[in-house]
């Protein structure tokens, strides 16, 4: 295991496997963002993402917990704030976005969230950016924006519209309810539950099989899926066509089939 200095202990980060863990260590906050934690993540992801090492990234919690989003508590201390101008606010939350969930998304690289606990507001939308996600049976999401008078970010809108559909979103939005992790299954919010004791074992298992995957394949695997959200049946279709005859042409398709032929498991190398 290859420890990676993160510049804080409120953000855990190893590389195992060609699995890299980064891990939010705020358990006395249930993982809330902060000054420190936030950049330290921002950094991971992108130095995870450009990492040759790394074949699939997954983000969990410390403790009990996996995110509780913003810490609301120093939103109290927000009077320096007010003497920034609305313009500079809101160009800084831009770019925030962009190089959290945004950077997120834009991983070619496979995405698992695990969800010990909570996910709440931005901690929500932090699980919800991920490729893939298995939450404990004791995990519940919320928006929670609503209960303190906020209206979302970090993609939440887009996230939300797009797993769950337009009405759910409104309905998760507008009532900032506490959804079990059962329900959160049955909306399409995560993909699987576990019991608590299996939740960073089953986590892991399935983010090395993923890491030891197709790493080309995987990627324009991801470009087909973001394009069909955008873009109609042919459009679609053609990218496929041209990413299917792109992938073809690699060493790691080669060795699936001959791995195929020989009824064996096949050794990717990422060619």
């Amino acid at each position: 295991m290859q420890t990676i200095d993160t510049g804080t202990d409120e953000l855990l980060c190893d590389i195992s496997e060609r699995v890299a863990t980064i891990t939010l260590n705020r358990p006395e906050a249930r993982n809330a963002l902060s000054d420190r934690l936030t950049p330290a993540l921002r950094r991971m992801i992108k130095q995870c993402g450009e990492d040759a090492s790394v074949g699939a990234i997954l983000i969990t919690g410390a403790g009990t917990a996996f995110c509780a989003g913003g810490d609301v508590k120093g939103m109290g201390n927000g009077a320096p704030k007010a003497e920034i101008p609305l313009e500079e606010r809101v160009a800084n939350l831009r770019t925030k976005q962009r190089t959290l969930t945004g950077a997120l998304v834009g991983l070619r690289k496979p995405t698992i969230a695990a969800l010990p606990g909570p996910a709440a507001g931005a901690g929500m939308a932090i699980a919800l950016a991920c490729d893939i996600r298995i939450a404990a049976e004791s995990a519940i999401m919320s928006t929670g924006y609503a209960r303190i008078g906020l209206t979302g970010d970090y993609g939440i809108a887009w996230l939300l519209t797009r797993l769950a559909g337009t009405a759910r979103a409104r309905e998760l939005m507008f009532l900032s309810e506490r959804i079990d992790a059962r329900r959160c299954e049955a909306l399409g919010l995560v993909n699987r539950v576990v019991p608590d004791n299996e939740l960073r074992d089953t986590a892991f298992a399935l983010a090395r099989q993923l890491a030891d995957g197709p790493t080309f394949a995987f990627g324009r695997i991801k470009d087909n899926l973001d394009q069909a959200l955008t873009s109609d049946l042919l459009a679609s279709m053609d990218q496929e066509a041209e990413n299917l005859v792109q992938a073809a042409r690699t060493a790691d398709h080669k060795e699936a089939v001959r791995a195929f032929v020989e009824k064996r498991k096949p050794t990717f190398t990422g060619g």
